[in-house]
């Protein structure tokens, strides 16, 4: 399992479309972000009725925080030539909550075993690269209050450990409103202890699922 998987799960958080051509077949990929079975099953039966004149409509999807529940279909092409490797993308690149069809319009030249495993993965990649991918972490919100000597300090700290920051006030003190993920918790008050030197107060919030995009935080 990827380190990314451990401390978080990747997934689509806007789909996209490309498309590849080889040897004359237009290999088309959509990607689209699901949460459940059924949701994926809607994409790949739409995605059937939009190209419903193309030879194949090769899909995969991945559900599931640790990728547990995958399924991909041939839709008639060679067995283990294109939804498997479809899905091997998706789960080498650890992306999971995605659903992919890759849509081919035969172009009368064939492209054999090897040709045809490597379009539909090249095609697929090609979609994840037209998509926005982020990073899902579960944490908790925490708000730190200091007064204007230990803002640089906590600042530091924030920055140094990776810290997602809301916003800060700025009153009489300073109020630091960050999102501390799960695996920081409970460490991160033993370090703004010692980093303001105990003068600081601090209050757990809520617990989330949040990602960065953007150079923003998104709250799930």
């Amino acid at each position: 399992m990827s380190e990314t998987m451990v401390n978080g799960y990747k997934v689509v958080y806007e789909g996209g479309q490309d498309e590849i051509v080889e040897k004359k077949s237009r290999f088309i990929a959509t990607v689209r972000p699901v949460e459940t079975e059924e949701e994926a099953v809607a994409f790949i039966n739409e995605m059937k009725k939009k190209y419903w004149d193309a030879k194949h409509n090769c899909s995969a999807f991945v559900i599931g925080e640790r990728q547990e529940f995958n399924r991909c279909s041939d839709d008639g092409e060679p067995a283990q030539t294109a939804g498997r490797p479809m899905l091997d993308v998706l789960l080498r690149e650890g992306i999971t909550n995605v659903a992919v069809v890759v849509t081919r319009y035969f172009g009368g030249v064939l492209l054999g075993t090897g040709g045809l495993v490597r379009a539909y993965q090249e095609a697929t990649k090609a979609g994840l690269n037209a998509s926005r991918i982020i990073v899902k972490h579960k944490g908790k919100r925490l708000s730190v209050q200091t007064d204007y000597t230990g803002l640089g300090k906590l600042q530091y700290l924030f920055a140094s450990e990776n810290i997602t920051l809301e916003e800060t006030e700025y009153t009489e003190n300073v109020t630091i409103h960050a999102v501390i993920p799960e695996d920081s918790i409970e460490s991160i008050i033993k370090k703004i202890t010692e980093a303001t030197n105990g003068t600081s107060k601090t209050e757990w919030g809520d617990d989330i699922v949040f990602a960065e995009c953007d150079q923003q935080v998104i709250i799930f």
